[in-house]
């Protein structure tokens, strides 16, 4: 029976890959198994049965709880066990509602929305949090896109107004131009004209 700790090739073992294995305890159970090594370290803490049963931080896949979905909103998980478990669907509540929940010390209801103020969802500041309803989250976000887009459009006027008073002033410069050409050309037909009535008395 191999020690703790002792590492071997996989084929000195039995197995057919030749990476290297150490004979390690599960963390929860306590029986002991070969389990392949990356970087020095067992790739799973656990034995077979104990990982498909562990759930939470001792699922050999943790990641620290937090998940990011589709839509870019963050999911945190939690433990029956917490105070704000009722809020959660599947073990999990969005990042942006437990904040609020715990700024109150209470649990949300289920037609209690959270805003985000600045519409970047996975910013769960405090500040940037607001409590509201669904008939005024559908009116905060109406009214933000009706001042984005009348600033957009007050926007794009004066950028128009601006390129025009450019295009104006150049096309100013080019009629002083022309016409300063048209003098200096007539100039000199005067010139010739006198030159040769002169020449001809």
């Amino acid at each position: 029976m191999p020690k703790l700790g002792e590492i071997k090739a996989g084929r000195e073992v039995g197995y057919k890959t030749s990476n290297k294995l150490i004979w390690h305890a599960c963390i929860d159970c306590g029986k002991e198994r070969w389990v392949q090594l990356r970087k020095g370290i067992p790739v799973c803490q656990h034995c077979e049965p104990c990982a498909h049963g562990a759930r939470g931080e001792n699922h050999t896949n943790w990641k620290g709880g937090k998940q990011t979905n589709k839509e870019g909103y963050i999911r945190i998980y939690l433990y029956p066990d917490d105070f704000f478990y009722p809020m959660a669907w599947g073990n999990r509540v969005f990042e942006h509602r437990l904040v609020i929940a715990k700024h109150l010390g209470r649990n949300l209801h289920r037609w209690e929305i959270v805003h985000h103020k600045n519409g970047v969802r996975d910013d769960n500041r405090l500040e940037n949090l607001e409590l509201t309803t669904n008939g005024s989250h559908a009116l905060a976000h109406n009214k933000g896109y009706k001042d984005g887009y009348t600033k957009g459009l007050a926007d794009g006027k004066d950028k128009q107004i601006q390129e025009l008073k450019i295009l104006m002033e150049e096309q100013a410069r080019q009629i002083r131009l022309l016409q300063w050409q048209l003098q200096e050309k007539l100039s000199a037909i005067y010139n010739r004209y006198v030159e040769k009535e002169q020449v001809n008395e």
